[in-house]
């Protein structure tokens, strides 16, 4: 995540934000939006640069905004041996990759139209320990053996109410990397991408150690599944204590007062107003006019950033049709391999590809600001879905008469890989471009709607989402060819 001392002064300084003299000059109004470079907004502290510890910082932030999900995905083993014999077993990834995405899609929709008159440090604090707490239940639920029903329901609830507390939280990270710059954002969006590696590398080592020597009909006692989930369970309670205290430190530092302070005042005068009103106003007469600013705000820069937004949403439209719900059906062509190993190995493979994908971001020579070519790339994702169709997907209702046309287990590897990377690197792509002063003129130069254009390419990448979540029942439907909500 390292940067030259020339790229940080012409890209990263352009967002500190403490203006010394008049306001900023915006770009040139009679040059064309279409175009994809265009020349730098100078502010008058073009002179400072993101110091490295602070990309670091919203690395592990980033960490922490999805480190909840990726431990719920990446425990399905657990909570499908958990649901063994029930009719929902089966179905279960698409129900819960659906109840979490929709809870976060709904609360971000809130947290972005609300962004401005909330302080970010505050949002930041409450979405942490909420996690925690929340994390911590999972910890909890090791120990106990709950009837199949009661168990899908507290899993439900739970990954939507961490995916709530996640929405807020996210939000408010994103809004102040973006002030930052493009290099704080890519390192948040690595953070998320590397965390996932880590949860499942754990898992791999896990399923590894427990189906040693045995067979790959070997079926398991759901023994090793548990132990695999407590040790996922806590390290993500710890690590998002670590990240409570990585936070603190990072409001305490000078430059976080210098270029938060824009976000921190506006939040602090919605809730109380500014000695500098003069005429005296009714506090629910101004909150209903600054947030009827505030959506329209939001509105206007939806509108201009459309098709960086829809090629972010796309990309995890793609994505969660297929992962997990259906990646995880296909079995391994080799009979030595145990199918929790090589479903552990998927897992590691998709998102080492997602993080390598993310990371190439902060090289200047593979960046792409333009939107059309990030839009067209989104869209050649949809190949991956007949791809993994081709391979050794397990139709629970039909018996396999056929050898699959890719009838090799590192070809499906390899795929994973590619799909992954494809995630990282144009979901990063998106949103690096969609905030950033200097590469889109969408913006017009606007200073006050940086971190209002991340946090609304946020909402939209949510909503891909969602939207890939209730695919993935429609592509289920095709593999099993039956009632995706049953079989």
């Amino acid at each position: 995540m390292s940067r030259s001392r020339t790229r940080s002064l012409s890209i990263e300084a352009l967002y500190h934000p403490i203006p010394q003299g008049p306001e900023t000059v915006p770009l040139d109004q009679d040059q064309p939006e279409d175009v994809e470079s265009t020349q730098p907004l100078r502010t008058p502290s073009t002179d400072s640069v993101v110091d490295t510890k602070i990309q670091w910082i919203f690395f592990i932030l980033g960490c922490s905004v999805l480190l909840p999900w990726n431990v719920v995905i990446t425990a399905m083993p657990y909570f499908s041996e958990r649901l063994a014999g029930s009719g929902i077993q089966h179905t279960f990834a698409s129900y819960l990759s659906t109840a979490c995405t929709a809870s976060n899609f709904g609360f971000l929709a809130h947290a972005t139209v609300t962004s401005k008159r909330t302080s970010p440090s505050q949002r930041t604090r409450l979405g942490i320990y909420c996690l925690i707490v929340l994390t911590f239940f999972f910890v909890v639920s090791t120990y106990f053996t709950l009837p199949p029903g009661l168990f899908f329901v507290f899993i439900l609830f739970n990954g939507a109410a961490q995916n709530a507390a996640g929405a807020y939280l996210q939000t408010a990270i994103i809004a102040v990397a973006s002030l930052y710059g493009p290099a704080p954002v890519q390192a948040m969006m690595a953070g998320q991408a590397a965390v996932a590696v880590a949860v499942s590398g754990v898992q791999v080592v896990s399923a590894a150690a427990s189906t040693w020597g045995k067979a790959g009909t070997f079926v398991s006692d759901g023994s090793a599944e548990e132990r695999a989930a407590f040790i996922f369970f806590t390290l993500s309670t710890l690590f998002l204590v670590t990240s409570a205290g990585t936070h603190t430190w990072l409001v305490n530092m000078p430059s976080y007062k210098a270029v938060a302070a824009p976000l921190e005042q506006h939040a602090a005068k919605s809730h109380h107003g500014t000695l500098d009103d003069i005429t005296p106003q009714p506090l629910a007469s101004r909150g209903r006019s600054e947030a009827s600013d505030d959506r329209q705000q939001v509105i206007r820069i939806a509108k201009a950033n459309m098709m960086y937004e829809v090629a972010v949403a796309y990309v995890f439209l793609i994505t969660l049709a297929v992962f997990p719900p259906i990646t995880t059906s296909v079995m391994p062509v080799n009979p030595g391999t145990h199918p929790l190993l090589f479903t552990s190995i998927h897992f590691l493979v998709f998102n080492s590809g997602d993080l390598l994908g993310r990371y190439i971001c902060s090289f200047p020579v593979f960046h792409v600001w333009s939107r059309k070519r990030l839009l067209g790339m989104s869209l050649a994702r949809t190949l991956f879905i007949p791809l993994f169709l081709m391979c050794n997907v397990q139709r629970p209702s039909l018996a396999m008469t056929t050898t699959p046309i890719i009838n090799s287990d590192f070809m499906f590897m390899l795929i994973m890989l590619l799909f992954g990377l494809s995630n990282g690197y144009v979901s990063s792509s998106c949103m690096m471009s969609a905030p950033s002063l200097e590469h889109n003129p969408r913006l017009k130069g606007r200073v006050e709607d940086v971190d209002v254009a991340a946090t609304v390419a946020s909402f939209f990448l949510v909503g891909g989402l969602v939207l890939g979540s209730v695919t993935s029942f429609a592509v289920k439907s095709v593999i099993c060819q039956c009632n995706p909500f049953k079989a």
